[in-house]
């Protein structure tokens, strides 16, 4: 459907200034660089949108790290011998927005996805110059890829995780694609239809412009308020109105 100038320029044209905006996309897929991944492919829609509007990205595959397993900020101080995560973790921690893109296996997103999570939650005890957890004013989002069930599950799980963690979640956070059950192209394979799909390229789509907004929002109101939700003022004994006198 062919659009007018004025509609266009509704499309087009906003006030909105992105620019003093980072994300960083963490593509979890089990391919390393180099080789082509479906879910990259998809997640390559958000980052365009992104810096199309002056928001300064980077796509990063965490396979092609040493990342070992455990929940510490840096696991060469608990036996082993070689931990990217440090580096990695720099980089999360300095991006306004964060999205987490997995292949579904089994119903379940990557084990690259999952090793992503529990060092993310390695750091979740660290807190913020207002004393809140250190994730607090970030934005996150997924984007999800398979030829099986289960692109709502895996965003059910990635989605509650970064929550959980503190990052802030907007409206339509999660996009995905599904190819039919069984072996069958995948989303950049030839005849697969992914990319002509309207719903998963408006769900994209809609889900990064959802992802700016609430950065912007949160990067112009300095964050979170820092009221009910301070650590550092809890264990001070700052109850925060706690209607139950025995947690005072």
């Amino acid at each position: 459907m062919a659009l007018s100038k004025e509609q266009q320029a509704l499309c087009t044209e906003h006030d909105y200034d992105f620019s003093g905006l980072s994300a960083v996309f963490l593509n979890c897929t089990l391919k390393p660089t180099g080789q082509l991944s479906h879910t990259g492919e998809l997640l390559a829609v958000s980052d365009a949108i992104m810096q199309a509007n002056g928001v300064s990205t980077e796509i990063i595959r965490p396979v092609d790290l040493v990342l070992p397993p455990g929940v510490q900020p840096d696991m060469t101080e608990h036996g082993f011998e070689r931990d990217d995560w440090p580096a990695l973790c720099r980089k999360v921690m300095d991006a306004n927005i964060l999205v987490l893109a997995t292949p579904i296996w089994l119903g379940e997103e990557s084990s690259v996805c999952r090793r992503v999570i529990e060092r993310l939650y390695g750091e979740s005890g660290k807190l913020n110059d207002q004393g809140q957890y250190v994730y607090y004013g970030r934005v996150g989002g997924c984007v999800v890829t398979g030829n099986e069930d289960g692109v709502k599950h895996c965003a059910m799980s990635v989605l509650y995780a970064l929550q959980h963690l503190g990052y802030t979640i907007p409206p339509q956070a999660d996009a995905g694609w599904i190819g039919e059950a069984g072996p069958g192209p995948s989303y950049a394979d030839e005849g697969s239809g992914g990319p002509e799909n309207q719903f998963t390229q408006r769900n994209t789509t809609f889900m990064t412009w959802n992802l700016l907004h609430m950065a912007r929002l949160l990067k112009e109101a300095g964050g979170v308020p820092a009221h009910g939700n301070q650590r550092s003022a809890w264990d001070d004994g700052c109850r925060f109105d706690h209607p139950n006198p025995e947690h005072r």
